[in-house]
């Protein structure tokens, strides 16, 4: 795998911040929780492609729904983006769900729960 040049981890940066201003702004799908975050984005040297990690504080019925309402919107999103930036290639944008966030919540969870059961005994 390439390293990111400085140009791409800039481009990277900048579709992430407008990419979550859209979301939070100005998408008004109810399906899309108030509590979506975009956690990293990769786009492509050629500007072709853009992979957006998403998380949504939720159970998985939030989640599908969420990531169904970016898809149906992607459309109008990569428009806005398209407006936002001046990239040579406005790229195509795959959502993707990142349960990261949620995993390191429920490790913390269940490692206190380890700690409070020593103290106890």
């Amino acid at each position: 795998m390439r390293k990111n040049s400085i140009k791409n981890t800039r481009i990277n940066g900048e579709v992430q911040k407008v990419l979550s201003e859209i979301i939070r702004g100005e998408i008004k799908d109810p399906r899309i929780s108030p509590m979506t975050s975009v956690v990293q984005v990769y786009v492509a040297p050629d500007l072709k492609t853009c992979r957006a990690y998403i998380s949504v504080l939720g159970d998985e019925e939030v989640q599908k729904n969420t990531l169904e309402g970016l898809l149906s919107a992607v459309g109008y999103i990569r428009r806005q983006l398209a407006r936002e930036l001046n990239l040579r290639n406005t790229p195509e944008i795959t959502f993707i769900l990142d349960q990261s966030i949620e995993y390191g919540v429920n490790m913390s969870r269940l490692i206190d729960e380890v700690v409070g059961s020593e103290e106890d005994s």
